[in-house]
């Protein structure tokens, strides 16, 4: 019986969903991936995720560094796009223009496309709109997921101004602040509540990312705040 019992447990696990990210250091900073990996597995919406991550590269340098062919060499639910916050319109015309060459070869992959839409130095602090419009177009272009992690930074300053979400150099996240763009990007991707998410997480690499509990409730309420603007109405200002 015992037997039986375990295999139809196994059975009514879900299989993890596949998801790639392409980005640069603000997706590869505080192990983003896996953070997003530890949080969907204990949202119970498990994710198995990969990531191609340079320092300091656009979505062009990538598809120099032939990136696309990682796409095309595997089977993906999402493909989870990043450049730098895009705010000019140079920026934003290069930021549209490969995310449309990297969905043909997502699509061609069996996957959708999903803009990470992250944030921009501190002292450019006035630029959160403009880098908002970029990677909403640029999803909006290819019909994909947007991700709002820099909106949801915004919510989480309007209930708490204080929270230190950048890291020392005023520009990648603090923990905090990637703990808070996974969970956005959790909510994203798998539909999940962010709300009662556990404030330790192990990741699979053996890191502990730990958020102070008097943060928590502030982090996944802006979380959800920010991935319910984008379902359900205009973006956040």
């Amino acid at each position: 019986m015992l037997p039986a019992l375990l295999a139809a447990s196994f059975l009514a696990a879900p299989a993890p969903e596949r998801v790639l990210f392409v980005g640069n250091s603000l997706t590869a900073g505080n192990d983003l991936p896996l953070l997003v990996e530890a949080l969907s597995v204990a949202g119970g919406r498990p994710l198995a995720v990969e990531s191609v991550t340079y320092g300091g590269v656009s979505l062009e340098d990538h598809w120099g560094r032939k990136t696309q062919d990682r796409i095309a060499g595997s089977r993906w639910k999402y493909v989870v796009l990043q450049q730098g916050p895009s705010s000019l319109e140079e920026g934003r015309a290069g930021l549209r223009e490969w995310t449309r060459r990297f969905d043909k070869v997502i699509r061609n992959a069996g996957g959708t496309t999903a803009l990470f839409m992250v944030w921009p130095e501190s002292r450019r602090h006035a630029v959160f709109p403009m880098v908002a419009e970029s990677y909403r177009l640029a999803a909006q272009d290819v019909g994909g997921a947007l991700l709002p992690a820099g909106e949801a930074w915004l919510a989480a300053w309007r209930h708490r101004p204080s929270l230190a979400l950048y890291g020392p150099d005023a520009f990648h996240p603090s923990p905090a602040g990637s703990y808070l763009a996974a969970l956005t990007i959790y909510a994203g991707l798998t539909g999940g509540s962010p709300l009662g998410l556990p404030a330790r997480i192990r990741l699979r690499n053996g890191a502990t990312i730990v958020i102070d509990a008097d943060e928590l409730a502030v982090l996944q309420a802006a979380a959800a705040e920010a991935v319910g603007r984008v379902q359900n109405g205009p973006p956040l200002r």
